[in-house]
């Protein structure tokens, strides 16, 4: 069985995907966090294993060179390595318990078509594992701000004709709700 890549090489997918992330971040202090997060990931990583760990992802054709006119070069990620980082984010992604709650739930609803039935399971055991709750098949909730996760998942699956957010004040079965998130009545 092929072993995948090891943590450096695996913290330079997901650095470099930041990258990625910073010029299609929207707003200041998404930007300055991305930033803030490649930084001290940068920092944290070993020379000597850098150097060992960018060699083999270009064997492994995870990244690849662009070789520019005044002899510099820049790294970046192949359309595999891509894949590969935005799989090793989305298995980390979880969406963060604030403090305090905002008392405002967050619906994702969504009808995608049967001949993306594969997709839309994907989807489904996506929102259950970054924590939200399935109201119905296609109905999922969560008490928590999440905007940017449901982004990311829509953008991943490319289903975003097929799925709606909602945030709402109150959910006729918030009771229930309140119960199994943990949250304080």
């Amino acid at each position: 069985m092929p072993r995948g890549p090891g943590i450096v090489q695996r913290k330079i997918l997901l650095l470099l995907l930041g990258g990625l992330a910073l010029g299609f971040s929207g707003s200041p202090s998404r930007y300055f966090r991305i930033l803030k997060m490649i930084g001290k990931e940068w920092r944290a990583i070993d020379r000597a294993a850098l150097q060992r760990s960018i060699q083999a992802l270009y064997r492994t054709k995870l990244i690849r060179a662009m070789h520019h006119s005044d002899g510099s070069s820049t790294v970046v990620l192949s359309e595999k390595g891509r894949e590969r980082a935005l799989t090793y984010r989305l298995e980390e992604m979880r969406i963060p318990v604030p403090v305090a709650w905002d008392k405002k739930w967050r619906l994702v609803l969504f009808d995608i078509p049967q001949k993306r039935s594969r997709t839309r399971d994907a989807f489904r055991a996506h929102l259950k594992q970054i924590g939200f709750l399935e109201l119905q098949k296609s109905a999922f909730v969560c008490p928590y701000p999440c905007r940017d996760e449901i982004e990311f998942l829509i953008e991943l699956h490319d289903i975003r004709r097929h799925v709606r957010f909602i945030t709402a004040d109150a959910i006729d079965i918030d009771i229930h709700l309140k119960e199994k998130f943990g949250l304080k009545t």
